[in-house]
């Protein structure tokens, strides 16, 4: 690990993005929210999203790995995914690309540390938070009572990482191991359903130079590789790049998860040939 570009951006974007798996009918990401801003009251805050799958911080970190470049530099990352929240699970605030992410250390930051390659990472140590006047944590709400305030701090520049955490040499390993590469053959898994019932996997996109004519497959299905969601026809099944650099499975104008009957954590296959609809 070297120095992150972060270290030589010496002013914060004061950009501060949420991912949780909150969801919005209950009062957790407004008061979030009323957290960072009472400390803070310029910051700019951005809702990545809250409909992250209750407790599987894969999602979470697959997202913002595939998210964060398009914020500024100096952005603040915030991602609260949290099923060991109160427990003595640590909390991890990772350096990269000029940004900075701050999550439970739980396996959501992986995705980003190994998209990205060179970061540095730090232990978040509690005891050194006194200066902050921050009280004591509730045992099941560190969204409000540690994220919320040490990101305001953060984006408003009145705190560096290595004021309150020891180096970190390892995170959490991922939930979701990378795609399997063998010859003629890519393995991955659906990582990620969206609004319009698409089945996200977490096969890159540069995965598919080894072949010439790459066809998709999950379970007894496969589909063809094709360039956007209209070159099906309605209510046909098709693969292709989505606007992530990920391979997606879509139905046109239809919803691929309800069809196909699957979800998150579906094997997903690339393969060589060229093969009709199933």
């Amino acid at each position: 690990m070297s120095t992150p570009a972060f270290a030589t951006h010496p002013f914060p974007s004061g950009i501060i993005t949420l991912t949780t798996d909150f969801g919005t009918r209950d009062p957790f990401v407004g008061v979030m929210k009323g957290s960072i801003l009472s400390r803070w009251p310029e910051a700019k805050i951005i809702d990545l999203t809250h409909e992250i799958l209750v407790h599987w911080p894969a999602e979470a970190g697959f997202w913002l790995a595939r998210s964060f470049e398009y914020f500024p530099r100096g952005s603040v990352h915030v991602a609260v995914v949290d099923p060991g929240v109160g427990t003595k699970r640590d909390i991890a605030i990772v350096e990269t690309e000029g940004h900075l992410f701050l999550a439970p250390d739980n396996g959501l930051l992986a995705p980003i540390t190994s998209r990205v390659g060179r970061f540095k990472a730090y232990r978040l140590e509690l005891h050194r938070l006194a200066h902050l006047g921050l009280s004591v944590p509730s045992a099941t709400f560190h969204g409000r009572d540690i994220f919320g305030p040490i990101a305001a701090e953060l984006a408003a520049g009145r705190l560096r990482p290595h004021q309150i955490g020891s180096e970190l040499r390892e995170l959490v390993p991922a939930w979701v191991d990378e795609p399997e590469v063998e010859t003629g053959r890519v393995a991955g898994a659906v990582i990620t359903v969206d609004h319009f019932g698409n089945l996200i996997t977490n096969i890159d996109a540069a995965l598919l130079a080894r072949f010439s004519r790459p066809t998709v497959r999950t379970g007894s299905h496969e589909f063809p590789l094709k360039r956007t969601y209209g070159d099906g026809r309605p209510g046909e099944y098709v693969a292709l790049v989505n606007a992530f650099r990920v391979i997606e499975i879509a139905r046109s104008e239809g919803s691929a998860t309800l069809g196909l009957g699957l979800g998150r954590g579906a094997r997903v296959e690339v393969i060589e040939g060229e093969t009709g609809l199933s």
